[in-house]
């Protein structure tokens, strides 16, 4: 029995280190190191981990990173996600050209960095941040990196990621669902920041847009969305400017994060220390009327018109009465009376409206609201007009010409907001037409 501890004892001493190197594979990625399935790269206060991986009813095993002490385990990014292997015999590593480099167990590259630049002494790091880097270590005490996983997120925007166009790298990240629970290849749905003049995020299946926050005015989005005033658990930015169109979240007193899923939702989690779970703190495309275009052309939706969610604005018709009778509104609205084209021409003020789609637009942000309607009236293409900026009180000016689509009655009537002035003809003006408790006047 003595001997039987005393070779337990031994036993344990021995191995030890094998087990932890089983485990953990270290702080750092080098030339000299690697990751074999089994093994994880840890951030330094271990909220992160770095290692193999295999989604639920899947044999399929990926290089990801997950929080290290929240279970079930919740991958955050995936590396090889277009690029499975079929076996435990994947080998990550820092090659000789200094890229990180996953390799199967024939030596074929499975996925890189692809960086072409030479670095002299290459290291990768995984941050607390859940960013995984690739930096030289002659210059580790600098920000800057040569390469980070933040510029090629997945599914899943990290506080401290940055959404968006950045000018210097030419880059434009967003968010791409996975193809199914199962399968983390990329899916339909994309979530972007839409870098024009006015910007604004998009959901799109494909080509089609599913959801717009509705657009930047200076200030915030013009919708019911981005009201955060009292979150504790990430603060939003906003930057935009020549160089970059990009939005993030500094970090918080919890954990978040923030997923584009693969039905097409986009969802907010913050962690409960207390529950220790996941608590969806809202999702976008939370109702009806955020589907893209839900109403069609020159139609409007209000949630709380139950059940029929879509009306035409003043002086607009249904274009299909019979389709609209049937609930199927989609197909829009056409003018009831067509345009003067005239000074004699009028409009409808709506408030608290999301701002419909910029698609055919001009915009002077030097003119003030009543030039706005004047330059309006100058043209009969011109269909609406509203002030382009918030900062510094309402100025500027927006026009859109043609067809509007995507208006929707905001739910959330707190701070301010853009009116949109729709064109009528003269005749309308006046006229017993829809309003949803909202001001109709010239």
């Amino acid at each position: 029995m003595r001997m039987n501890k005393v070779v337990t004892i031994i036993f344990a001493l021995v191995c030890q280190p094998i087990l932890q190197k089983a485990s953990y594979a270290g702080a750092a990625l080098t030339q000299t190191s690697s990751i074999t399935d089994g093994q994880e790269l840890i951030s330094a206060r271990q909220i992160f981990s770095l290692g193999f991986f295999t989604p639920r009813r899947s044999s399929s095993r990926y290089i990801g990173i997950w929080y290290k002490n929240v279970k079930p385990q919740t991958v955050v990014w995936v590396a090889n996600r277009d690029n499975p292997l079929n076996d435990i015999s994947g080998n990550l590593t820092i090659a000789a050209d200094g890229n990180i480099v996953l390799f199967d167990g024939a030596g074929n590259r499975i996925w890189s960095t692809n960086i072409y630049r030479s670095i002299e002494r290459p290291i990768a790091k995984l941050l607390d941040s859940g960013n995984l880097v690739l930096m030289d270590a002659k210059h580790c005490d600098s920000d800057t990196y040569i390469w980070q996983s933040f510029d090629y997120p997945t599914d899943t925007m990290l506080p401290g990621m940055k959404l968006g166009w950045d000018k210097t790298s030419d880059l434009n990240r967003c968010l791409t669902s996975w193809k199914t629970a199962k399968d983390p290849s990329p899916g339909s749905f994309t979530y972007s920041f839409l870098h024009i003049e006015f910007p604004e995020f998009l959901i799109r299946q494909g080509m089609d847009i599913t959801f717009r926050s509705g657009i930047w005015d200076g200030t915030r989005f013009n919708s019911d969305d981005w009201l955060f005033n009292e979150i504790t658990a990430f603060r939003p930015h906003i930057s935009v400017s020549s160089n970059e169109v990009v939005y993030w979240d500094e970090p918080g007193d919890r954990l978040s994060r923030f997923v584009m899923r693969g039905d097409g939702l986009l969802q907010r989690y913050i962690w409960d220390n207390k529950t220790l779970m996941w608590i969806e703190m809202y999702e976008i495309r939370k109702d009806f009327c955020d589907n893209y275009g839900v109403c069609g052309v020159n139609g409007v939706c209000n949630i709380e018109d139950v059940p029929v969610y879509c009306d035409c604005l003043k002086g607009f018709i249904p274009c299909s009465q019979e389709e609209w009778d049937s609930f199927n509104r989609s197909g829009g609205c056409i003018r009831r009376t067509p345009l003067n084209c005239t000074q004699d021409d009028g409009f409808q003020k709506l408030s608290w409206v999301k701002l419909p789609m910029p698609l055919q637009f001009c915009t002077n942000n030097s003119m003030s609201i009543e030039e706005c309607r004047v330059e309006c009236l100058k043209n009969c293409s011109c269909t609406a007009y509203a002030n382009s900026a918030m900062n510094g009180g309402p100025h500027g000016c927006l026009l859109w010409f043609g067809d509007l689509i995507d208006i929707r009655q905001l739910i959330n009537e707190k701070g301010e907001q853009l009116d949109l002035y729709v064109r009528l003809a003269a005749s309308e003006i006046g006229m017993h037409g829809f309003c949803f408790n909202m001001a109709c006047n010239v």
